[in-house]
């Protein structure tokens, strides 16, 4: 019996003799996850976290002091009862937690993975402002994660109801739409998902790499909405193929849901961004991770750099995940440049903390000036400027301030900018009467509902960047409305 065994053990003989205390909840260490070896994980991507063990996932959720008043409810964007799954866990129950979690949450296997719970839930969390330190709450995604990977099966198909004769029209197939299609579908509507890509997923599948969410998971949540009688339809641009005009009056579609994100890469305006060597994150990571570049022809022709020295400009989840691809497709070096300093980074500790494993340099309060080119416009390096910070700004960070005379000079053959994604302009172009803010998102009120009868957007393409949970979040808020919509039409 190993020495995490015989803890549980004499915890649970002490829940039965008098319970628990809070000093005994208190002195349970916090469960570290298993990862994959940072060498080995350098030349795979296979999923770098392990996952808890039973006996690791109940010694942490009996860390839980099953508070009353659950300030971590407050920080879940789709509000899942996390004492009363985290509780079942402690005692063993783990179906009943994913029950629990399911009532509010499809997507327990993906969110549990790459949500950031600790700027969200686990926040708030009591056991972590005891110890004055986040990282040290109840690891509530952990445990999300733990459940939904302790079902197996993966059989239980939500419930439809009778059909109701009305048509919903999904516009892609992210995290958003996925929930979305789901609730309206269970309503007894006919649900159509319409992806711009050859796969659905959305984000899931091209954005996040294989090493961070296994595509197989994101698969059988697609494979749920098939068996509940979803209709997805791949390679459909809506704007181009068809317009949401047309689907409405021309296809028979009663109501519209626009989850399309925000895939309009930014640049930073910069000389030589016009050089062969130079990606947007969304291109590099498009490339490797839904058209299978890094099997380098074996199975998949994907072209893409094969690159030596590497920077990424960013300090983000997805500057993360395109540094840490980069090494897996080969880079010898890899730099991370961003121009505040690392207590700014948006990215969660733990994507910076797997980054630094994996042997990515970060070159923090700095800042690209100009990209370096040859003869034949290929990049050969990349000027920069060191920075300090200044007062805060508008995002509550410190204004990075340029350093007069701190040029240097990197030999990189690849650049890949990081720095974030505007709206897509083609639903708005396309789209006659859809109200957009001068940042060319789309605009909608507490219900999700847009300017358009019928037509109502969530995610990204509302929000701007966001994540995977506050676009699930705003899906369950527009299936409500579309749902009471279409049963007044009736």
């Amino acid at each position: 019996m190993t020495d995490d065994e015989k803890l549980l053990q004499q915890l649970l003989e002490k829940q039965k003799t008098g319970g628990l205390k809070p000093s005994d909840r208190f002195a349970i260490p916090s469960q570290p996850m298993p990862t994959q070896d940072e060498v080995e994980r350098r030349s795979n991507i296979d999923e770098v976290a392990l996952g808890y063990t039973e006996t690791s996932a109940r010694l942490e959720a009996m860390r839980c002091l099953q508070c009353k008043n659950t300030p971590c409810i407050e920080g879940c964007p789709v509000k899942i009862r996390i004492k009363d799954f985290v509780g079942a866990i402690a005692d063993g129950n783990f179906g009943e937690a994913l029950d629990i979690i399911k009532a509010n949450s499809l997507l327990p296997a993906v969110c549990g993975r790459v949500c950031p719970q600790e700027v969200q839930c686990q926040a708030p969390c009591t056991v972590g402002k005891k110890f004055k330190d986040v990282e040290k709450g109840v690891a509530v995604g952990r445990l999300e994660r733990f459940v939904a990977d302790w079902d197996k099966s993966g059989d239980s198909i939500p419930e439809v109801a009778p059909a109701t004769g009305k048509k919903v029209a999904v516009i892609g197939s992210g995290p958003g739409g996925v929930v979305v299609a789901a609730d309206t579908r269970r309503a007894g509507h006919d649900v159509t998902v319409f992806e711009a890509f050859h796969k659905p997923g959305g984000v899931l599948v091209y954005g996040i790499p294989e090493f961070r969410l296994p595509k197989a998971i994101v698969q059988k949540e697609i494979d749920t909405l098939t068996k509940m009688g979803v209709d997805i339809v791949c390679n459909f641009v809506v704007g181009r193929t068809r317009t949401i005009a047309e689907l409405m009056k021309e296809d028979g579609f009663d109501a519209v849901y626009i989850g399309v994100g925000a895939g309009l890469p930014r640049f930073m305006g910069i000389e030589g961004e016009h050089l062969v060597g130079v990606y947007s994150a969304n291109e590099y990571l498009t490339r490797a991770n839904l058209m299978k570049a890094y099997k380098f022809g074996k199975g998949a022709d994907t072209p893409i750099a094969m690159s030596k020295k590497v920077a990424v400009l960013g300090g983000g989840n997805v500057a993360m995940d395109s540094a840490r691809t980069a090494v897996r497709l080969g880079a010898e070096k890899v730099y991370l440049v961003y121009r505040r300093s690392e207590k700014e980074m948006p990215a969660r500790v733990e994507e910076v903390h797997h980054a630094k494993e994996e042997g990515i340099e970060f070159c923090i309060l700095q800042n690209p000036k100009r990209i370096l080119g040859n003869e034949e416009g290929y990049v050969t390096g990349m000027e920069c400027l060191k920075y300090e910070l200044g007062e805060p700004d508008d995002s509550g960070r410190r204004r990075p301030i340029p350093i007069k005379g701190s040029e240097f000079t990197i030999d990189v053959d690849t650049v890949i900018v990081a720095i974030g994604n505007g709206a897509n302009p083609l639903i708005g172009q396309t789209t006659p009467g859809l109200e957009l803010s001068k940042w060319g998102n789309i605009v909608v009120d507490e219900n999700c509902k847009t300017s358009l009868e019928g037509v109502y957007a969530g995610g990204d393409i509302v929000l701007g960047a966001a994540t995977v949970i506050l676009a699930m979040g705003q899906g369950r808020v527009a299936a409500a409305a579309i749902n009471e919509y279409l049963t007044g039409k009736a």
